[in-house]
């Protein structure tokens, strides 16, 4: 007898037998999240510009110490309360390898914070935003004493042009320019100073304990400034400073959520939407006036500012 093995049909059934081959495994598609990432940075620009307008609203009646001291109370314990649910909670925030330098992050920014607020009465939204915009300059500027990182030419050169667009705005040969309109330069000072000492914290402590002083550091140093000015608030006063905290803590939670699906070089020229916000705003409620040399002074520095952050990120890429 033949061996019936060696029939077609038993080879065939043999094969449908044997289990079929497995296909390659492949990992699934990143989903690319900058655009919406950029939709909320544009979203977090405009919350931050009613911010503003209630900081103005609230600065024309009480000191600014005392406003930012209460919005700061309210940050310290929306800060507390994010960071409690992260892994390690508040024991693993308070650990850091830069106490010194993290408390000097938080009382930089909460003065600046002052600074602005004082801005935004004296000043308008208008102006105080268009001469606060060069703040990318100054981070480019100081980056190199405070980092030790090289700027070069190129960066020079936008860094120059920006200065000249602050010059534009503050219009010195029109005899306007005064001590008031140098505080939003200091502000912007101030807040290119905070960032330059963001990032180098950040080589030891990872975002999360920064969050922490920041907010705690600033309520503690607002505190001890602002309690000698306390005052209790009008009832309609209180309804504008719980729009302020609700804005400041809204915008902050999503620029967190920002940052954590795009870089950061990719999400910041979208932040200079604000000005456009802001300026709305300053015609529509306050009746501010557009003049040409800040609207032609805020785009050079604009411009200048996006060109920086454009080399920046081709620099680290």
């Amino acid at each position: 007898m033949s061996d019936d093995r060696s029939h077609p049909p038993y080879a065939a059934s043999a094969a449908v037998a044997a289990p079929p081959p497995i296909p390659p495994q492949t990992p699934p598609p990143v989903r690319d999240r900058t655009r919406l990432a950029i939709a909320l940075m544009c979203l977090v620009s405009l919350i931050f510009a009613f911010q503003d307008v209630f900081s103005r609203i609230l600065g024309g009646d009480y000191p600014p110490v005392l406003i930012v001291m209460i919005r700061y109370w309210v940050f310290a314990a929306f800060v507390i309360a994010l960071v409690a649910r992260q892994p390690g909670g508040l024991r693993r925030a308070i650990r850091t390898k830069r106490p010194l330098t993290q408390i000097a992050r938080g009382v930089i920014l909460a003065l600046e914070v002052v600074l602005m607020v004082e801005a935004f009465v004296r000043l308008g939204l208008i102006e105080t935003h268009a001469v606060f915009s060069v703040y990318p300059l100054l981070v480019a500027a100081l980056s190199g004493p405070v980092l030790r990182e090289t700027v070069g030419w190129r960066r020079w050169t936008a860094i120059a042009i920006g200065f000249l667009g602050i010059l534009v705005i503050l219009n010195p040969g029109g005899g306007v320019i005064s001590v008031t309109a140098l505080l939003p330069f200091a502000a912007a000072l101030m807040f290119a100073l905070y960032g330059l000492l963001t990032r180098h914290v950040s080589r030891d402590d990872p975002a999360m304990v920064s969050f922490f002083w920041t907010g705690v550091s600033g309520a503690v140093a607002m505190t001890l400034i602002g309690i000698w000015d306390w005052q209790w608030l009008a009832p309609m006063d209180w309804v504008w400073m719980g729009c302020l905290c609700v804005c400041g803590m809204t915008s902050h939670y999503l620029m967190i959520r920002s940052y954590e699906m795009a870089e950061a070089s990719a999400l910041q020229p979208f932040g200079y939407t604000q000005l456009v916000w802001v300026s709305i705003i300053g015609v529509w409620l306050f009746n501010e006036t557009l003049r040409p040399n800040v609207v032609v002074g805020g785009a050079i520095v604009v411009a200048a500012g996006i060109f920086t952050l454009w080399r920046q990120r081709r620099r680290s890429a």
